[in-house]
């Protein structure tokens, strides 16, 4: 009985011990994933193309329903619009609001759903995260304009 209890007690430590380090990097993937979310709204606040690049994917595709038409632009495009607002939000005082309403990781790719306001509208934003080395970046943003403000 005692070699049984023993057997269950080391089984119960290493699967706790292994258990640990998901539970780490699952956080700290997390907190990857939200710094990468705030260098995109960053770079929308702020008008600045180098943040658009750094949180977004190169081959990144940016697709949603404005009020009047479908848009679908790449990285490249969606940085020149970003960095034509001048001057920024940032510099003529807008209020920030960005609302990271859930994450949902699965491997080496996630999900985020987050809610922002820019250029009067607000917009729920799906975006599709792929991990690339150590760094979280956004491969797709899918928007929605829930309303102006």
């Amino acid at each position: 009985m005692f070699g049984k209890m023993k057997k269950l007690c080391l089984l119960l430590f290493l699967g706790i011990s292994f258990g640990v380090p998901s539970q780490i990097e699952g956080q700290e993937d997390r907190s990857s994933i939200e710094k990468t979310i705030q260098i995109y709204f960053d770079s929308m606040h702020e008008s600045s193309k180098a943040k658009v690049n750094l949180a977004f994917h190169p081959n990144a595709k940016i697709v949603g329903v404005n009020p009047d038409n479908f848009s679908e632009m790449s990285r490249e495009d969606f940085g020149d619009r970003v960095a034509s607002l001048q001057p920024s939000p940032k510099e003529q005082g807008v209020p920030e609001r960005l609302e990271i309403l859930s994450i949902e990781i699965a491997g080496m790719t996630a999900v985020a759903r987050v809610r922002d306001d820019y250029r009067g509208l607000t917009f729920l934003d799906t975006l599709s995260l792929i991990k690339t080395g150590d760094r979280w970046v956004i491969y797709n943003k899918l928007y929605h304009v829930e309303r102006g403000y």
